[in-house]
């Protein structure tokens, strides 16, 4: 195709006359995207055909599904968009879940689908989907590009608003006649949202309040969630409870915003979250939550929750702020440049000794603690090693389930950016193309995927990529035989009823991963251990299938309905 350089006599640039696919190209190469995430398909062929000597790195995953969740772990750990391309009809209807899963986990990326021509869309052409109406709950915000001409700058609107205040997914729909149409490529115009203004600054006055609320505060607390995270004000987060010796719970998903053997960190909170930390929620008379969302999870019953405390969130989504608990101090902004304003305001730090020594007390006397067998091999013990053997320093991706619960327990983070796991979603099949994303956005890392034999199977086939690109990505399975999170709640809920949650027939996932070029290897007793922790620490793929105790449950455990000091499994 030709292109045609003009000038622009109001601007007096240069702009460039292209098609809409090549006008995408150059746009994600402005925006200095390393990576994409795809699966080609007859509407976005023209953007393929483009992108065929455009020298930009694609992988291409074996399912969507795959592309987008890969794209999350990218995003995850590297702080910046993960970019996916799926074609019109089924391919972007594979999507959804992902959409999903990043908009509630607040995942940046930016998601462009294909589409039928401009002339059919409404006609049920064939692979026709209306994309702007499936995924408009589930999406930060969604375009479908009807003019070639406005294409950059809708991109260039996409990245921004993905990437700024809280950040979320945005999606591209793009007809395929307006991947073929030329039209002026302009990239130079600065973003004007007038109706998209995220508030980062925070209000002095509230600041102040809060100043004063630590300081005759006897029994404060931090929730700290993933807003820490996506602020990059974990370094900040640490200053500042060390400055007013304030105790640190996080949320699942805050997990390493704050050192996991920092003496002032109490452990996650939540339905399996730690004594200590629970009854810190629950007894406390200052809550100070930093980017988190007061998930159900978190909170059990809000009639018991923190119910003697004040109540200050901080979080740069106001619509948050009020919208599960009430809130005396709401405080709108980045989080880092709060707990920035904090530090340097700080009062009069509060005596809270008392305090701290009874929450000392309690992590002495009531850990997460597991019964050890000598028959079989449980869990926690492998989560444990893997922290030993690694020196809790590797990036860890989950699925969802009674693994992703005994990962956040006993890999005790120490480092922000190393976790990577679905939250609000609880996404299934989300830990393995994860990985891979993971290990695409930090080359050099030790990235293990911890899974159940249940969630691996949704998504196995991306074991095809691992070994194409040779990453050296660590599959773990805690082959268990059953849907473990399902089996436990049929066990307490449901009288031991186990209605479809125990596989009858599973394949033999070490030849299954030879089969994908991988090696694999089969863990049954501590004899194996030398083994396992040899191919922990080897630098390629490898699938390690370790069969554990399948009645094993995950303790504490809060029931649905009850509050935070209603645990039970608190000690054996």
């Amino acid at each position: 195709m030709s292109m045609k350089v003009q000038l622009d006599a109001k601007s007096a640039k240069c702009t460039k006359t292209m098609s809409g696919a090549m006008m995408m190209i150059e746009a994600l190469k402005r925006e200095k995207v390393e990576v994409i995430f795809g699966y080609p398909g007859g509407a976005v062929l023209p953007i393929y055909d483009k992108l065929y000597n455009s020298g930009m790195y694609h992988i291409l995953t074996r399912h969507e599904q795959g592309g987008i969740h890969a794209a999350e772990g990218y995003a995850r750990v590297s702080g910046k968009p993960g970019v996916v391309i799926a074609t019109s009809g089924p391919g972007a209807t594979n999507l959804i879940t992902g959409l999903t899963d990043a908009m509630i986990d607040s995942l940046p990326l930016v998601v462009f689908t294909g589409q039928v021509a401009s002339s059919v869309i409404g006609t049920d052409a064939f692979q026709e989907a209306d994309v702007l109406g499936i995924t408009m709950p589930i999406t930060k915000h969604n375009y479908q590009v009807r003019d070639v001409n406005d294409f950059p700058r809708i991109i260039k609107e996409a990245f921004h608003i993905a990437t700024t205040g809280r950040p979320g997914p945005v999606l591209i729909d793009v007809p395929k006649d307006i991947a073929v149409a030329e039209g002026i490529f302009n990239y130079d115009a600065p973003v004007h949202l007038p109706g998209y203004q995220p508030k980062t600054e925070p209000n002095y006055l509230q600041i102040r309040k809060l100043v004063e609320a630590v300081s005759s505060a006897k029994k404060p607390v931090i929730l700290a969630g993933a807003g820490v995270l996506h602020a990059k004000g974990s370094e900040q987060l640490k200053e500042y409870a060390e400055q007013q010796h304030i105790p640190v719970v996080n949320t699942l998903l805050g997990l390493g915003s704050f050192p996991a053997d920092h003496p002032l960190f109490l452990g996650m909170a939540g339905m399996h979250g730690t004594y200590t930390a629970n009854m810190a929620l629950y007894e406390c008379d200052l809550l100070i939550s930093v980017g988190a969302r007061f998930d159900d999870r978190v909170t059990g019953n809000l009639n018991h929750f923190a119910k003697s405390a004040t109540i200050a969130h901080i979080d740069i989504d106001p619509a948050e702020i009020g919208k599960v608990v009430e809130t005396k101090i709401p405080v709108v902004g980045d989080a880092r440049l709060v707990l920035e304003n904090l530090i340097h305001q700080n009062g009069k730090r509060s005596q809270h000794d008392e305090w701290y020594t009874a929450l000392q007390n309690n992590k002495k006397s009531l850990p997460l603690w597991y019964k050890k067998s000598e028959e079989e091999l449980k869990p926690q013990h492998m989560i444990e090693l893997i922290h030993e053997w690694t020196n809790g320093e590797a990036i860890i991706t989950t699925d969802v389930g009674q693994h992703q619960m005994w990962a956040a327990q006993y890999y005790r983070l120490q480092q922000p950016n190393r976790w990577v796991t679905s939250g609000g979603l609880g996404t299934m099949g989300f830990g393995l193309p994860a990985a891979i994303g993971a290990q695409l956005a930090e080359k050099d890392a030790n990235v293990i995927a911890i899974l159940g034999d249940g969630g691996f199977q949704m998504t196995l086939q991306e074991l095809s990529v691992i070994h194409e690109l040779n990453l050296p990505v660590k599959v773990i399975l805690l082959n268990n035989g059953v849907l473990g999170m399902v089996r436990q709640w049929q066990e307490i809920f449901y009288e031991e009823r186990y209605s479809q949650s125990v596989f009858q027939s599973q394949p033999d996932f070490v030849k299954l991963a030879e089969a994908y070029g991988m090696k694999g290897l089969k863990i049954q007793t501590e004899e194996d251990f030398p083994a396992f922790k040899q191919a922990l620490l080897s630098k390629e793929p490898v699938l390690i299938n370790v069969n554990v105790s399948q009645m094993e449950n995950v303790y504490p455990m809060i029931a649905p309905g009850k509050g935070l000091h209603e645990m039970v499994g608190v000690k054996p």
